[in-house]
């Protein structure tokens, strides 16, 4: 696989960052108004409407599809069901800025996945690289103060999003595979289609839960429509489109790294949409991770 990186590479990788730290502020905006786990649902429904005028051929039966369901529902489980799920959930306890510096560990994930179960070879800078990410990672977890780390007093948006990082990691690894058939790997909207229709499946029966287990609720209107507008057709669709053609053209690893641009990205919009200013410790980690790109990067 081709770790070349190429403007155009750069450009599509750098989209996806954009529209997760839209997804994080949002998700954070609603919490209010619908269940994280119900709103993850009603995204996926949404884009699956969106993709069905595009790839419906997709789900007749000789596609391929059908005969390839075990890989499928593993990247619809991870990528579909827990991942934005998981985010949301953090969402409840944790600020968009805290939450995408979190998962600027997805280096490290992407390293040990890569290694334990791909067998992917590890360079010295990648290691360097994805240390510093976790130094910054470190830092917004003990808030800046080295002391609440050592007493591991987190909220639980931090063990959530952690928990999404690593399942984003190695659904990151299983595109790079491309063991689906070659008419729907070519074909994106189809690709993505088949993820939605078994992750529909995943995402409902933990929607189920979430309504069986809690007190939860939807408060319809305007805010909500206009939210499920944006995270069904920027977060998802475009996204996850430009996130799969990046990895396919510089690697998992390489990707990794560029998807800790969300927290700048988040920055930016939690200033302005929720009036959440970053603090000095904020500041520090995002150094710590474009160090940590910059390193793992250089040829």
């Amino acid at each position: 696989m081709s770790q070349k990186l190429s403007p155009v590479t750069a450009l599509l990788l750098t989209v996806p960052p954009l529209m997760w730290a839209g997804n994080a502020v949002v998700g954070r905006l609603v919490t209010d108004l619908v269940p994280p786990i119900t709103l993850n649902f009603l995204r996926w429904l949404v884009a699956f409407f969106i993709l069905l005028p595009l790839a419906w051929r997709v789900l007749r039966p000789a596609s391929g599809l059908w005969s390839h369901w075990r890989r499928f529902a593993l990247l619809s489980l991870l990528g579909v069901g827990c991942y934005n799920a998981l985010q949301y959930l953090a969402l409840q306890t944790s600020t968009p800025l805290n939450v995408t510096l979190v998962a600027a560990s997805g280096p490290f994930w992407m390293l040990v996945i890569g290694a334990l179960f791909f067998k992917a070879p590890v360079r010295r800078k990648q290691v360097l690289g994805a240390m510093l990410s976790v130094t910054g990672v470190l830092v917004v977890l003990s808030r800046g103060d080295w002391q609440q780390l050592l007493a591991v007093r987190l909220v639980i948006g931090d063990f959530f999003i952690l928990l999404a990082t690593a399942c984003w990691s190695w659904y990151s690894w299983l595109l790079s595979r491309r063991d689906e058939p070659e008419a729907i790997r070519n074909d994106w909207a189809a690709f993505l289609l088949g993820q939605v229709v078994f992750g529909l499946a995943w995402s409902g029966l933990f929607t189920g839960m979430e309504w069986g287990l809690s007190d939860a609720h939807i408060s319809w209107g305007w805010p909500l429509i206009a939210t499920l507008a944006f995270v069904a057709v920027g977060p998802a669709v475009l996204a996850y489109r430009c996130w799969g053609l990046g990895i396919q053209q510089a690697g998992p690893t390489v990707a990794g790294f560029f998807a800790n641009l969300t927290p700048l990205f988040a920055a930016v919009m939690s200033a302005a949409f929720l009036g959440e200013l970053p603090h000095l410790y904020h500041v520090a980690a995002f150094a710590l991770i474009i160090g940590g790109i910059v390193v793992s990067s250089r040829q």
